[in-house]
Order: C-alpha cells, then sequence, then structure tokens
C-alpha cells in the first residue's frame, strides 16, 4: 500500500524524493540546533541570571546592577558578536525593570544603562576581532601542517631491511612545526638516515631544517661515502647560514649487511639496543662540531662502524626528549625508559615512550622532540622473557659486551688517505 498525506483533502503518495527532503530538513535543523547549543552564551547568562537573584534578594539598587556589564563582557570571550548583542540587550532590559522596582533615580538609571549599552558595543567590537584573530591561526595552522607534511615526510614502517618508526611533537602548539628534522630513505648505498636539531625557532628554523633534509636526500643517493654526504651538507650550511647558527645532527647509513655507520655532529648520542635487551649510548670516539660550525674548529667529523645484527634496534632523538623537565626539575631518563618499553615493533616502544614524555612533563612539552627508532628484523623472533637478565643473554661475544670498544673509528682525512 502506498503511504499518503493529507493536506487539505488532497492525497498523493510521498515518494522517495520526499523521504530525502525530510530527512535533509531534519539533518540541517539537528545541525543548526547543535551550532546554537555550542554557540549559546550560557555561562554569561549565568552570570546575570545570578546578579538579578542577588538584587531581588537584597533590593539594594545600584549596589548590584552595575554588575551586570559582566555579562556581555563575559561574552566577548566564550561567543560571537549575536552573542554578545543578545546578553548585552538582556542585561539592559533586566537592568531598566530591576531599576525602577528598586526605585533608582532617573539620572543614576540612565547613567546604568548607558554603560551597559557602551559595554555591549565593546565587547561586541572585542567578539569581533577575536574571531578574526581566531580565522587567521586557523589559517596559519593549516599552512604550518600543510609544510611540516612537504618537511617532514611520513616514515613508512618497513624502510629496505629496517622496521621504523618515528614520533614528533613540535613545541610550538600553535604553528604545529619546530626545527627539529628526521629522514629515513633508501638508496643505492644502502639504507640511510638523519636525524638533527636546528639552532632557534619559528620560520627561521623551518628554513634551515629544510635546507639540510634536501641536500642530505640528494647526497644520500649520489655519494657512496657517508662523510661525502656530511661535507655536502657542511658545505651548504657554510653558504646559507649565519655566523650564529648551526644544527646539531646524527647521520647513519647501513651499507652492508649487519655493519651500521655513524657520524655525530654535536648531537646527543643515539641509543643501541641489543637484541638481548641491553641498552648503550653510542658515544662518538671523534667529538665533531655542529653542521655550520667547522670551519670555526678546524675539526672534522670521524666515521664509526658496529655491529647491528638481527634484533639490534636504534633511537635516535633530539634534546627536547632528553631535556624535558618535571615538576620536580628532574629531566626525562630515556634509556631507562626504552629498556622499560622496548620491544618487537618500533612503532609500539616510541609510542609508549612519547606517552611517558608527555606524562613526565604533565602534557606540555617546552620543546620540539623528535623520536626514530630503527631495528633489524631476525630472521626468526621469540619474546625474551621480562625476568631474564640481560648481561646472561648478550654474552654470545666479547664484541656484543660493549658495543662502544668495538666501533671502527675513522676520520674524513684518514678515509682519503685510504
Amino acid at each position: 500500500m502506498s503511504q499518503a498525506r493529507d493536506r487539505g483533502g488532497d492525497h498523493r503518495p510521498v515518494g522517495p524524493f520526499d523521504n530525502r527532503v525530510t530527512g535533509i530538513g531534519a539533518a540541517a535543523r539537528r545541525r543548526a540546533g547543535a551550532q546554537l547549543a555550542a554557540g549559546a552564551p550560557v555561562l554569561p547568562v549565568l552570570v546575570v541570571s545570578v546578579v538579578v537573584l542577588a538584587d531581588l534578594a537584597d533590593g539594594a539598587g545600584m549596589i548590584w546592577l552595575p554588575v551586570l556589564a559582566a555579562g556581555p563582557a563575559l561574552a566577548a570571550t566564550t561567543n560571537g558578536p549575536r552573542g554578545v548583542f543578545w546578553v548585552g540587550c538582556l542585561a539592559v532590559a533586566l537592568g531598566a525593570t530591576l531599576g525602577v522596582r528598586d526605585g533608582v533615580p532617573g539620572r543614576e538609571l540612565a547613567a546604568l544603562l548607558s554603560a551597559l549599552v557602551a559595554v555591549t558595543l565593546a565587547s561586541g567590537l572585542a567578539a569581533v576581532l577575536r574571531e578574526r584573530r581566531e580565522r587567521v591561526l586557523a589559517a596559519v595552522r593549516s599552512v604550518a601542517e600543510t609544510a611540516q607534511h612537504a618537511l617532514l615526510r611520513p616514515v613508512p614502517a618497513t624502510v629496505g631491511p629496517f622496521q621504523a618508526a618515528v614520533r614528533y611533537s613540535a613545541a610550538a602548539a600553535e604553528a604545529r612545526i619546530g626545527g627539529d628534522l628526521y629522514a629515513l630513505i633508501p638508496t643505492p648505498h644502502g639504507v640511510r638516515l638523519i636525524v638533527g636539531d636546528v639552532r632557534g625557532k619559528g620560520l627561521p628554523a623551518v628554513g634551515t631544517a629544510a635546507l639540510v633534509l634536501g641536500v642530505f636526500r640528494e647526497a644520500a643517493h649520489d655519494e657512496p661515502d657517508l662523510l661525502a654526504v656530511v661535507d655536502r651538507i657542511e658545505r651548504s650550511l657554510a653558504r646559507n647560514l649565519g655566523h650564529d647558527d648551526f644544527v646539531t645532527a646524527i647521520v647513519a647509513g647501513y651499507p652492508r649487511a649487519g655493519h651500521l655507520e655513524v657520524v655525530n655532529c654535536g648531537h646527543a648520542p643515539p641509543l643501541l639496543v641489543r637484541a638481548c635487551g641491553d641498552v648503550t649510548a653510542v658515544e662518538p670516539t671523534h667529538p665533531a662540531p655542529p653542521l655550520g660550525l667547522r670551519a670555526l674548529t678546524g675539526h672534522t667529523p670521524g666515521l664509526q662502524t658496529l655491529p647491528f645484527r638481527d634484533g639490534d634496534q636504534l633511537l635516535l632523538y633530539t634534546d627536547g626528549v632528553t631535556e624535558a623537565r618535571d615538576d620536580g626539575r628532574a629531566f626525562y631518563p630515556l634509556a631507562e625508559g626504552l629498556e622499560r618499553h622496548v620491544s618487537h615493533e618500533p612503532a609500539r616502544t616510541v609510542g609508549a615512550l612519547h606517552d611517558e614524555l608527555l606524562a613526565h612533563v604533565g602534557g606540555r612539552l617546552h620543546d620540539d622532540a623528535a623520536l626514530l627508532l630503527i631495528r633489524n628484523p631476525a630472521a626468526h623472533e621469540t619474546e625474551l622473557p621480562r625476568a631474564a637478565a640481560p648481561g646472561a643473554a648478550c654474552g654470545a661475544g666479547a664484541a656484543d659486551e660493549s658495543p662502544v670498544a668495538s666501533f671502527r673509528s675513522v676520520t674524513g682525512t684518514e678515509r682519503q688517505d685510504a
């Protein structure tokens, strides 16, 4: 049976189009109701109501009535101009009513109402300016997010032979972008990666980070020698940076199976996690200045080669992680956190570290923070018992007991001579 609608005695069938129109109209009404509820000046009206109740209970007239101006003033911080207008009209109407009821002299009542009107107009103007600033900020955030996606490209879960994961948080929440940088790319010379921290904040730091990443991505493909990649970045920064600007960075490469090359240019040492769970800081054997400052010191960076076998992991980070403090001014213990949360899934590990870092600082970072973890998966992996002693599990050879001792250090000069 067909459905019918009664309109003054005329009956006509209700088809699918009518149902769609009815559904669209109902959805529009729901959206309008939600927007109205979201923009309703509940708190300002509540303030006005409290003032009215206080005046009714006290009957003091001019003692309470001037406080009605708090309604439109508060609405300017939470609502748009329309909300300010309606709260102001309510305050003026109630002020006039209560003033007549309390016997306020005409001259004083006129001054009170004029003040309420003036506050309403000023609050409406403030609301207009606030909404304009919010629109500009939203546009800036959108542009910053787009720039960040173009600059810090997403790292896939698998890069070459490695599992990988990245977590990045910018301290400038309004812009959502900072001066930390990272990249992990496969090249003809093996997987290569960089993690760095630009001195300074804001757009100049973002520009420097873009320069470093651009040069790195090109040189990583062109140069078979990892030190040559670092040299190209250094030369580019020397041409483009000011005297006080620099970039601390770790540049690493995986030229052949089981061997990882690391060049540390004034950056925090990465953390090496053996398959057994031992965590060791990879301290540079030949410390080098940050990128952009080599001409001032004359020191050339050294190349460290360390074994990177099945199940090993390497965590690179920026100083926003290790210099994060809690309320008691204690630094975040990254190595201890890594020992607690290390797993066979890099994404889970860095996610747990990031969440613990935010909890340590109370939810708000004061510096940009980046975490990049790579893992060399084993052919056949088994879960290690949590209670196993790391030293016993790592006792397979002397080279594994002290990864720092097994490094082969080669300076740029030595490599050229070779």
